[in-house]
């Protein structure tokens, strides 16, 4: 069995779930715009992870950690504006909500930590 790995894990299983709400909102609300941004940066979180994880050197590794929590911060606001514009559902905004909000949380914990800042 491979080793756990909760950030890649969570930010997989969370792009899966973008992509599947932007097919949903492009095929049953014609909606394009905004579900394109949500699924450029929700889908940018983990693929900057797995950029991170083969980052030269320290610095390179927290930029990339960086850029994904910049992702994940643009990701929880396309998903405000889905929200407050009707497309989505208010059920499914809380749920992908929490998961991003769980995502910034890791990402902003593992760039402290490999700043060595004490939580």
């Amino acid at each position: 069995m491979g080793k756990v790995n909760a950030i890649k894990d969570k930010s997989f299983a969370f792009a899966v779930r973008v992509v599947k709400a932007y097919k949903f909102l492009a095929a049953q609300k014609n909606e394009y715009v905004m579900s394109k941004q949500l699924l450029r940066s929700g889908t940018a979180v983990g693929a900057l992870y797995r950029e991170a994880e083969q980052g030269e050197s320290k610095k390179d590794f927290i930029h990339k950690m960086a850029i994904a929590q910049k992702e994940c911060n643009e990701t929880l606001y396309w998903l405000e504006l889905l929200s407050a514009t009707d497309y989505l559902e208010k059920e499914a905004f809380e749920s992908l909500y929490a998961d991003a909000q769980e995502l910034i949380k890791l990402i902003t914990s593992i760039i402290k930590s490999s700043k060595g800042i004490k939580h």
